[in-house]
């Protein structure tokens, strides 16, 4: 089906959901991370999480040594000074 995009309605404003398995709730982190053996330096892959998966999922990354960074997700949204996108779904 193609869509007419002059008379089709504009997509809803997807909602950040919390990276943690089976989690549905609102993201209100950013975790940066990077793997030293697959990415360059700079580059930073995100997960989201929410006040109860924070902990958990920064641990799980601190303990590979991938963790970089810990940003509230406003505070990352309004940023500029982050390299490259903010993440994809494939990030997460």
């Amino acid at each position: 089906m193609v869509t007419d995009p002059v008379t089709a309605s504009p997509p809803e404003t997807a909602v950040p959901v919390c990276s943690a398995k089976g989690c549905r709730e609102v993201a209100e982190w950013v975790l940066a991370w990077n793997n030293p053996k697959l990415h360059t330096p700079k580059r930073r892959k995100t997960w989201l999480a929410c006040e109860e998966h924070r902990e958990h999922l920064s641990r799980f990354l601190g303990m590979r040594g991938f963790l970089k960074d810990v940003v509230a997700l406003a505070e990352w949204e309004g940023g500029t000074d982050r390299e490259g996108p903010k993440g994809s779904a494939a990030d997460r």
